[in-house]
């Protein structure tokens, strides 16, 4: 009887200790309350924590030739599971397609590509791919609304890939820069070389990276915003 009468106090004391060690679970604000603050340990970012600031969202356009890595950089770069729109190529494209410079490629984007990353605390950039094939070119106005610059990724095997998007920028006149993605095994050229070789204004920066690596992508992005801010400072 004793020893029962133990155990079950026993068992009774086990209780609060294994309801202390459990996890709680968060309350959700009932009608009238506010919602509960962000924890900065929960990798918060601090205009998140101070309700005076907001964040400033700009959008930024990447464009290009086919296969010229505007999927890569996106991808790179975003700090969400980026949205991309890849499609699997097939042999409707021969003749259409020059896998001549990828011969590897096997996917090609028929939509957009699109992911975001935060600069600087509260600036945000959403970044949008735009598909190279002269077939989906119909879609780069709604793409570009709203935009406040541009990146022409090029590639030195076949700059003139990169015209038609540097011609429609200048038409539109949305502040752009070049950036020559560097692919290995084939030669480095200076950005002044690319520059004359595409006769490029003294004004649009020309820049050398490489949309595998996070750093050259980010690199690029604020040499964007930089051109974009000087070119509209309003």
């Amino acid at each position: 009887m004793d020893s029962a009468v133990s155990d079950a106090t026993a068992d009774a004391a086990a209780v609060p200790a294994a309801a202390s060690a459990a996890p709680a679970i968060p309350v959700q604000p009932g009608p009238g309350q506010a919602p509960a603050e962000p924890d900065p340990e929960d990798g918060a970012q601090d205009w998140q924590l101070d309700h005076s600031r907001a964040p400033i969202a700009t959008k930024i356009v990447v464009a290009g030739g086919f296969g010229v890595g505007k999927t890569t950089f996106v991808r790179a770069v975003s700090e969400i599971t980026p949205l991309q729109t890849e499609a699997l190529m097939t042999r409707a494209s021969e003749g259409t397609d020059d896998l001549t410079a990828t011969p590897d490629k096997l996917t090609t984007t028929v939509a957009m590509d699109f992911g975001r990353i935060t600069l600087d605390n509260d600036l945000v950039l959403y970044v949008f791919g735009t598909p190279g094939q002269q077939r989906f070119w119909f879609m780069w106005d709604d793409l570009v609304r709203g935009a406040i610059g541009a990146i022409v990724l090029a590639d030195t095997r076949r700059l003139t890939d990169c015209f038609p998007a540097l011609d429609y920028f200048e038409s539109c006149g949305l502040p752009y820069v070049v950036a020559v993605n560097h692919f290995e095994g084939t030669a480095r050229f200076e950005p002044e070389d690319v520059r004359e070789a595409l006769t490029i204004a003294p004004g649009v920066p020309v820049v050398i990276m490489d949309a595998r690596k996070r750093y050259s992508v980010v690199e690029t992005l604020l040499a964007m915003v930089e051109h974009a801010l000087s070119a509209t400072p309003e």
